[in-house]
């Protein structure tokens, strides 16, 4: 089929790769410009320079909104248009343009975490598998039928990066397979339940923010979700940012109040922390790793010389 890609970033690039190496005819690439965005920085693989070394031609546009774009596209007469990590609204014009309409590939088990950051907030809310699905796009944001899901499960230990790694090598695989179910003439793919959708928002500063009484197998899980190469989730001690580069739940049980450095347990440093540690009845988060205001990363026995004092969710 002759195929048109919107696509951005290292999923993109994944997905072209597996494209340029199918039997279908890539016949341009839409893309956004490079930005200055710290996740943007992280997967930074070019999906123009890959289309421009394979003489693919290469179209650049923030939002794919104007007449000169479809009239371009019009030309081209793709059969599909494949659409993966595409970061603004595609209209119905374009998205139903091919007579084989447009292929989403969206890195969530539709049709839950729908939207952005769909990984990070899976491994916060403790999810026991990620994966991707490719689904048919309609005028509903993630919400199109079903052609393929593929699921990966998540590690007792794992972080965002790992996630992100699991994941992508789905990418291209599933672009590559979705297509040869659309080629092959099936229409009766897999409506969304709407009763089970959610959409999540982007990760901003705030969703860094440490929250004192989360419980601490909460906290583990946003310290490993905001791990690197992404921002640390952070706190405060005596009025100045700290981040949590790593922890992991403690052993013993901790009480008193919220946020209290307590006591040295292993390599790792006790917060009490959860919604009923003034009863003793709750984990402390283990901290082992923080990161200072000035870029300093520390073991926490380093940093935290003397037990005692607060650690708080603002200055």
């Amino acid at each position: 089929m002759r195929v048109v890609m919107f696509g951005f970033q290292t999923w993109g690039h994944r997905t072209l790769e597996a494209l340029l190496a199918s039997s279908h005819d890539v016949v341009a690439v839409v893309t956004h410009p490079p930005g200055e965005g710290v996740y943007e920085k992280v997967w930074s693989d070019s999906v123009a320079e890959l289309a421009e070394a394979n003489g693919v031609e290469v179209i650049v546009r923030e939002r794919p909104d104007d007449d000169e774009l479809f009239d371009r596209l019009t030309e081209l007469a793709p059969d599909v248009i494949v659409a993966t990590n595409w970061r603004t609204w595609i209209p119905p014009r374009i998205f139903n343009l091919p007579r084989q309409g447009t292929l989403n590939v969206h890195d969530s088990l539709l049709p839950t975490y729908a939207g952005f950051s769909p990984l990070i907030w899976a491994l916060i809310n403790d999810e026991p598998e990620v994966g991707v699905t490719a689904h048919i796009m309609d005028d509903t944001l993630d919400a199109g039928p079903i052609v393929l899901q593929r699921a990966v499960p998540v590690g007792p230990r794992d972080t965002s990066a790992d996630l992100f790694a699991k994941t992508l090598a789905l990418f291209g695989p599933i672009t590559v397979d979705g297509l040869a179910e659309i080629e092959s003439g099936r229409t009766d793919f897999t409506q969304q339940d709407r009763s089970r959708a959610s959409f999540f928002h982007k990760r901003a500063e705030e969703d860094l923010r440490v929250d004192w009484t989360w419980s601490a197998e909460e906290l583990d899980r946003l310290v490993r979700a905001q791990s690197a190469p992404y921002p640390s989730a952070f706190c405060f001690h005596r009025g100045k940012r700290l981040e949590i580069v790593a922890a992991r739940v403690s052993e013993a049980n901790y009480g008193g109040t919220n946020g209290r450095i307590f006591y040295r347990e292993g390599d790792g440093v006790a917060i009490v922390a959860g919604p009923e540690a003034r009863r003793g009845r709750n984990r402390a988060l283990l901290v082992t790793r923080v990161r200072t205001a000035d870029g300093t990363e520390l073991a926490a026995h380093d940093y935290f010389k003397h037990m005692g004092g607060y650690l708080t969710s603002r200055p």
